[in-house]
């Protein structure tokens, strides 16, 4: 419980989250492998101001990158949707 409530504080200083957003599961545990290629839409999201001042293009266009880089539910009604990062780097990569 330490570990994951430092990660919490840790993720909300970096990507300047106000007290008041929930933060993603995702963003602070990791899957058993921890090669798991996908985050959730949700941390993706908070990450994208952050993304957006680091390669110098709009937070607009780093939320389009996520979109298209955002695969959906397995089978179309399982899970939930998840972004790519590999393909999300690649595409922010393009960018500048």
């Amino acid at each position: 419980i330490d570990q994951v409530t430092k990660r919490i504080a840790d993720y909300r200083a970096l990507n300047e989250v106000p007290s008041n957003v929930s933060i993603p599961a995702d963003a602070v545990t990791a899957s058993a492998s921890g090669l798991d290629p996908h985050i959730s839409l949700a941390n993706a999201r908070l990450q994208a101001p952050r993304v957006a001042q680091a390669c110098n293009i709009s937070p607009d266009r780093v939320l389009r990158l996520i979109d298209g880089a955002t695969d959906g539910r397995d089978l179309g009604i399982l899970g939930e949707p998840g972004v790519n990062v590999l393909m999300l780097n690649l595409a922010l990569d393009k960018e500048h």
